[in-house]
């Protein structure tokens, strides 16, 4: 394999120079180093369009992985060609795809999410409350920031996101006190912060180079920040991540055995459950489209599969027959 710090640091300078997500950066280096080490850590300059497809072929085949890990470790390996070593992939071999799987999402009743949410308690509430109350993903709502909430009109604003289609969607009325409440910690945790010489957070797309203080400033800080403190390597700045989501799922995980309940249900679940309740209450899958950021419209269609009137709301005629 080459020199890897030095490769990886390429890696991720041009990631960085694309604008994309750190988690984003993370993967397709994740990817990469896969991918050399499968071929016997041989330099990417030596490999080309039979080494992908083969890498992609012993994922389907051996590996066994879903379509969507497939395509992901593909979009890593167009970066490493295209961006990295500024050479385009030609047409790929004959390889074997993975298989898409159509799932129905797991939905839960307005009983059960209630049932969930009572054995969560703190930041895991109030978490679980957004991705059920405003259809939010788990890491659009770890990652929100202050200023995306407007508490007086009840919105969110999110500007990073999974399409990275900027969006609005609703804040739980229920809610804005309790997210009032929150806040008020949160800034004595920042003003502690920055007291102590810290209080920095990481800005998207280069902003702390143009704006060096943007990053102390309030309006910046995450909404739910982590318990600890980090020192960044390549600054050596101090600086306060966002809650990892990893405690978030644990806890959803151990809430939905606690409660008792039959179903796969994971944070995701939330998400799915607010697009569901929705249909079941009468909005109009145009507006769900658009409070859930999906492209198309034929995406929040799968919602209409799983509400509770029967396959595609027809009656079935064994309910006819009576007694």
């Amino acid at each position: 394999m080459p020199q890897k710090s030095l490769f990886l640091q390429t890696v991720r300078d041009k990631a960085r120079a694309k604008r994309l997500s750190p988690r984003t950066e993370r993967v397709y280096s994740r990817w990469i180093v896969r991918f050399i080490r499968h071929h016997g850590s041989r330099h990417p300059r030596e490999l080309g369009e039979a080494e992908v497809a083969g890498f992609l072929t012993w994922l389907a085949s051996e590996r066994q992985v879903s379509a969507s890990t497939q395509t992901q470790a593909l979009a890593a390996l167009l970066f490493l060609f295209q961006t990295v070593l500024g050479r385009s992939l030609g047409r790929l071999p004959e390889m074997t795809w993975a298989q898409s799987r159509n799932r129905m999402p797991v939905v839960l009743t307005q009983d059960e999410v209630g049932a969930v949410l009572s054995r969560l308690e703190g930041v895991h509430w109030l978490a679980g409350m957004l991705m059920y109350g405003s259809g939010l993903r788990l890491l659009e709502c770890l990652t929100l920031r202050v200023k995306d909430l407007d508490l007086d009109r009840g919105e969110i604003r999110l500007r990073q996101t999974k399409g990275g289609s900027p969006r609005v969607t609703m804040i739980p009325k229920l809610l804005v006190a309790r997210l009032r409440a929150h806040l008020v910690t949160v800034r004595l945790l920042h003003q502690r912060d920055l007291a102590e010489g810290a209080g920095s957070v990481v800005l998207p797309w280069a902003l702390d180079r143009k704006y060096p203080n943007a990053g102390r400033e309030w309006a910046w800080q995450w909404v739910f920040p982590a318990g600890r403190t980090y020192v960044e390597p390549e600054t050596g700045l101090r600086r306060r991540h966002h809650l990892h989501e990893s405690g978030v799922q644990r806890a959803v995980k151990a809430a939905v055995r606690r409660a008792d309940i039959p179903k796969r249900a994971t944070c995701h679940t939330f998400r799915h459950s607010f697009a569901t309740h929705l249909l079941e209450s009468g909005h109009d899958i145009r507006t769900i489209q658009q409070l859930l950021g999906h492209r198309s419209v034929a995406t929040t269609m799968i919602y209409t599969h799983v509400l509770n009137r029967g396959g595609l709301g027809v009656r079935s005629p064994a309910d006819l027959l009576g007694g």
